[in-house]
């Protein structure tokens, strides 16, 4: 069996001027990276009528078997383009810390993928490079004002704001900076963020144009004075150098798949410690130019589609029109106690009856907003035609449809039923989207139903940190503000270990993080880190180029 890169590199992809053009776009409404890579200027996207038909693309809790929920994203939209609609694909920009962590490359896969993957998986236009630039800029302008006598009166011991690195470095959790004298600066202690977790990359994926951006970049709160009084970007002037260097990356980055089909890939937030949902520019841009667009929010329902609903819709102003969810059978028995060395070992009727209450939840909790489910059936070679047509079953007494998929070893022609399934699903639905969280509702009341309703906890219960950080933002008036949850991926509680559906559980709220540029406050579960650390064996080691350029070891 060929691997992603091996497909990948024997592809010969078209010039991204013609992937353009079938898109109606011209040579002077794209900027070309190369032959395979463009930005589509920012007036042009502002100008089209987003009228697309929206796919969201999410998932049950992702297991180490593997879920293919990108490899899904590229195939329907590929399959959508096979059963002659005019459909294109908008996804999230993968991380050099999964990259070369534990997860590999982040371009879907087989013969569902976006090309130029190597690129793609590595530094790609640079928009990673400047988000963490912008976001180092600022932490050097931050401790330059205090050396240089602190007129704002920061207080050193309360400033929020870390560099970032877009690599998994457990390293640089907490750190000492200003160490070496007086000329050195002012020693504080410090921290390093992925930069997946910035509020940069918030910003970035959730602005509207680039005035938009330098106003959000001016309300970032960085810390807070000796008066407990907090101090944004704005106080420091140095919102327009910060802009400046965000200016390229704001614009969306234009690739197609294996197939042609054109996809839109720009920014990159982790669903677990962010937002986890490509930029609202790059969504509207696809809905203007594609009558479907098919795109995907981070690990399972309960951390990227409820980010997707309750931060993202607000702010793009259209609510998905159908959503798909993926799991395997393997994923299931995985959720139903069978151990990962044992998942390929035989049919296992019981462990996915028991598995699937985890995706009966994430069917539950998508249906509550009032949208058309469809769940893909990612298929393995040893899943059993019994185990597969007991989710069929078990997904009809639920009133969803489950289509088996076979995208990565066939492509668009293993999505043709899904893709029907879909429009069928779109065409059919008359019901009109309901959002979870009211937007004058306070912050407890915000995470006490997403607790509840999203994943089925008891209660929530705070550390004295963080319910004294609620009182200060309720004071500096951010009480109102959305709530994104920081959690772990693997379960619905904020404890990866429990699995499937638990129940009598709470979660854990230990701290805040304010992103008021963003518009949202960050609320910090269990042991979830904002800085991955790599794995015993990093995927890095495997990874190559030859004296000629090829890159192997990517996957």
């Amino acid at each position: 069996m060929k691997k992603d890169l091996e497909i990948a590199q024997e592809n010969q992809p078209k010039h991204i001027l013609d992937i353009a053009k079938h898109l109606g776009l011209t040579e002077e409404d794209i900027e070309v990276y190369g032959r395979y890579k463009a930005k589509i200027h920012l007036d042009k996207v502002s100008d089209g009528k987003a009228n697309g038909k929206l796919i969201l693309v999410t998932a049950i809790n992702p297991t180490p078997a593997g879920e293919g929920k990108s490899t899904v994203t590229v195939g329907l939209g590929d399959a959508l383009r096979a059963i002659d609609k005019n459909a294109m694909i908008a996804l999230r920009e993968p991380s050099l810390g999964p990259t070369m962590g534990i997860k590999g490359g982040a371009a879907g896969g087989g013969y569902a993928q976006v090309v130029p993957m190597e690129d793609i998986n590595l530094h790609f236009t640079g928009d990673m490079h400047a988000i963490s630039a912008a976001n180092n800029a600022l932490s050097a302008l931050i401790d330059n004002h205090i050396h240089q006598g602190n007129a704002l009166d920061i207080d050193q011991r309360r400033i929020s704001w870390k560099r970032v690195v877009d690599l998994n470095d457990r390293a640089l959790r907490k750190v000492i900076v200003g160490l070496g004298g007086p000329l050195q600066g002012i020693p504080r202690e410090d921290g390093f963020d992925i930069t997946v977790a910035s509020e940069i990359m918030a910003i970035l994926c959730l602005a509207s144009d680039l005035a938009d951006l330098k106003n959000r970049i001016a309300r970032i709160v960085i810390g807070f004075t000796y008066d407990r009084k907090p101090v944004t970007v704005a106080d420091l002037q140095v919102e327009g150098a910060l802009t400046l260097l965000l200016k390229d990356a704001l614009q969306p980055n234009l690739v197609q798949t294996l197939e042609h089909t054109p996809a839109i890939i720009h920014g990159g937030p982790f669903a677990n410690i962010a937002h986890g949902c490509n930029s609202i520019i790059a969504t509207k841009a696809a809905l203007s130019l594609a009558d479907y667009v098919v795109t995907e929010a981070g690990f399972g329902a309960d951390l990227g589609a409820e980010k997707f609903l309750d931060i993202k819709v607000p702010q793009l102003g259209k609510a998905p029109d159908a959503v798909v969810i993926v799991a395997t059978i393997r994923s299931l028995k995985l959720h139903g106690g069978v151990s990962l060395a044992n998942l390929t070992k035989g049919e296992d009727l019981e462990a996915v009856e028991e598995g699937f209450s985890n995706l009966q939840k994430h069917i539950e909790n998508i249906q509550s907003y009032q949208l058309p489910v469809v769940v893909a059936l990612n298929e393995f070679t040893d899943d059993s035609q019994a185990e597969i047509d007991l989710v069929r079953s078990l997904c009809q007494k639920l009133g969803v449809e489950s289509i088996q998929t076979s995208v990565w070893a066939n492509g668009s022609k293993g999505g043709l039923d899904l893709a029907h399934a879909v429009v069928e699903a779109i065409d059919k639905s008359d019901q009109v989207f309901s959002p979870l969280i009211e937007v004058d509702s306070t912050i407890t009341e915000k995470i006490d139903k997403i607790a509840k309703k999203i994943y089925g906890a008891s209660g929530v219960t705070y550390s004295k940190e963080a319910l004294n950080q609620i009182k200060t933002f309720e004071a500096n008036g951010w009480g109102q503000l959305p709530v994104c949850m920081a959690k772990t991926q693997y379960s619905l509680s904020d404890d990866p270990q429990l699995l499937g559906r638990p129940n009598d559980f709470e979660i854990n709220i230990r701290s805040f993080v304010p992103k008021i540029g963003a518009g949202f406050i960050v609320a910090l579960t269990g042991d979830v880190m904002t800085m991955p650390g790599l794995p015993k064996v990093p995927a890095a080691l495997n990874m190559d180029v030859d004296a000629q350029g090829r890159v192997s070891g990517l996957f």
